[in-house]
C-alpha cells in the first residue's frame, strides 16, 4: 500500500483518538453547541461547511467505528447512532455528511482484505474523510450501474457519473462503486487528487441544502488493484450487517431533525404564540388542543429514540454473529427505527409551524429548514417498504432482502 500511502493529502489535521462510547457522546454533546450557532445561517446562504467538517473529523468522531484490534474505540452502534442524532440536532446536514464515511468503513469491515483495513482505518483514525460515488441517476433501479471497472496493468479504469455523492465535496477519499465486465460490483478507494476525478457542486435540492451532495465524474480515473474491495459481496456471498449500517445511521439523522423541530416548537410556542382567541387561557403553552398535539409529539419521539438504540443493540449482536437470522433482525429492527423516525421527523417539522403560528412563517426565523430537511433527507429510499419488510417478517417468517437500502 505504499503507493497510496505517499498520495494521502498532507494538509489534513490529526484527529484526536476518541477511547469508549461515553467519549464519544460527550465530545458529541460539546462540539454540537458549536456546530448549531450558525446552522441555520448556513442553510439560508447555503454556505459550505468547510471549517465546520474539519473540527468535526479532527474531534476524532469519524474514526469511532473503526475496530479495536486496528486502534479504534469500535463504539457500540447504538452510540454512533446517537452520536449522529446529537450532531444531526445540532445541523442534519453536518449529520449526513458522514453517512457513507460509516458505510464504506463497514464494507471495509466485511470486505476488505487485512492490509486494506489496516491501511484505510488508519487514515480514518487520523481524521481523513471518505466520500461516496455510489448513485447514479437515470438507471432503471438505483441497484443499477453504468459505471465500468476496467482491467489495466497493475490496477483498473474507471468511467462514469455519479449523482448524490453526499461528503465528496469534502473527502480525502472517494469510494467508487463500479461494474466489472461480469457485472459483479466493488469500491474502488481513490484519492480525491486522482487525475479525471472530478467532484462538482451541483446540488439543488431544497433541504439538506450544505451537505454537497453534487456530481463525480470519473473519466479514465486510475486505482491501483490494492485499493478495490469487493461490493456485491457484502450482500450476496453472505449475510452482513452493511445494510443495517448505512441505514441506522439514516434514522440517527431524522431523530436529529424531530428533535431540532420539537425544541424550535417548544420554545416558539412558550415564548412567542399567542392562545385562540376562544381557548380561554393567558398563554399559548395552556391552550388544551397545543397540549394534546405536543404530548403526541413527545410520545413519538420517545418511542423513535427507543427504537434506534434498540436497532443498535441489534445491528451490535449481528456483528458479534453474523448469520441469516441476526442480520435479518438487525435489518428489521432499523427498518422499524427508519420508519419511526421518518414519521416523527415530518410530524414534528410540520406541527412546528401549525403549533408556533404565523410568526413562525416569517424568513427570519427560518424555521422551514426543519422540513425542508426531513423532507428532502427522509426521501433516501421509501419508507413504505420498510412496513412491507416488516410486516413480511413478523406474519410470514420471510427474512428481508439483503441490499444497501434495508
Amino acid at each position: 500500500m505504499s503507493a497510496l500511502a505517499e498520495s494521502v493529502a498532507r494538509e489534513t489535521p490529526r484527529a484526536v483518538r476518541i477511547e469508549n462510547d461515553t467519549q464519544a457522546l460527550d465530545v458529541a454533546r460539546e462540539l454540537a453547541g458549536t456546530l448549531a450557532k450558525e446552522a441555520s445561517l448556513r442553510d439560508r446562504e447555503r454556505r459550505l461547511p468547510y471549517e465546520e467538517i474539519d473540527a468535526y473529523s479532527a474531534s476524532g468522531l469519524w474514526g469511532i467505528a473503526v475496530p479495536r484490534e486496528f486502534g479504534g474505540a469500535q463504539v457500540s452502534f447504538a452510540t454512533l447512532a446517537e452520536v449522529t442524532a446529537i450532531i444531526s440536532e445540532a445541523d442534519p446536514a453536518l449529520g449526513q455528511i458522514p453517512q457513507n464515511h460509516f458505510f464504506m468503513l463497514d464494507v471495509l469491515r466485511v470486505n476488505g482484505t487485512r492490509e486494506q483495513q489496516a491501511f484505510y482505518f488508519e487514515r480514518a483514525l487520523a481524521g481523513e474523510r471518505f466520500g461516496n460515488a455510489l448513485s447514479e441517476r437515470g438507471t432503471k433501479t438505483v441497484r443499477d450501474y453504468h459505471t465500468t471497472l476496467t482491467p489495466d496493468g497493475e490496477g483498473y479504469r474507471i468511467n462514469g457519473t455519479k449523482f448524490y455523492s453526499t461528503g465528496a465535496l469534502f473527502a480525502q477519499w472517494i469510494p467508487i462503486v463500479a461494474k466489472a465486465g461480469d457485472a459483479t460490483l466493488y469500491v474502488a478507494f481513490a484519492n480525491a487528487h486522482t487525475p479525471g476525478l472530478k467532484v462538482v457542486d451541483d446540488w439543488s435540492g431544497f433541504g439538506q441544502r450544505t451537505t454537497g451532495s453534487g456530481t463525480t465524474t470519473l473519466d479514465n480515473v486510475f486505482v491501483e488493484a490494492a485499493a478495490v474491495v469487493p461490493y456485491s459481496a457484502a450482500f450476496d456471498a453472505r449475510p452482513t450487517t452493511v445494510g443495517p449500517v448505512g441505514q441506522i445511521i439514516h434514522a440517527a439523522v431524522d431523530l436529529g431533525i424531530a428533535r431540532a423541530a420539537f425544541a424550535d416548537a417548544r420554545r416558539f410556542v412558550r415564548e412567542r404564540s399567542r392562545p385562540w382567541i376562544d381557548s380561554g387561557v393567558e398563554r399559548a403553552s395552556d391552550d388544551p388542543l397545543t397540549l394534546e398535539l405536543f404530548g403526541k409529539l413527545a410520545l413519538q419521539l420517545e418511542a423513535a429514540s427507543a427504537l434506534l438504540e434498540r436497532a443498535g443493540r441489534r445491528v451490535d449482536a449481528a456483528i458479534e454473529k453474523s448469520d441469516e437470522q441476526t442480520v435479518a433482525a438487525a435489518s428489521i429492527a432499523v427498518a422499524q427505527a427508519r420508519a419511526a423516525t421518518t414519521e416523527i421527523a415530518l410530524q414534528a417539522s410540520t406541527r412546528l409551524i401549525e403549533l408556533a403560528g404565523t410568526q413562525a412563517t416569517l424568513a427570519e426565523h427560518n424555521l422551514d429548514r426543519h422540513w425542508r430537511n426531513a423532507r428532502t433527507h427522509t426521501l433516501h429510499d421509501p419508507v413504505r417498504w420498510k412496513y412491507i419488510a416488516v410486516g413480511n417478517y413478523y406474519l410470514n417468517d420471510v427474512l428481508p432482502p439483503r441490499h444497501g437500502a434495508l
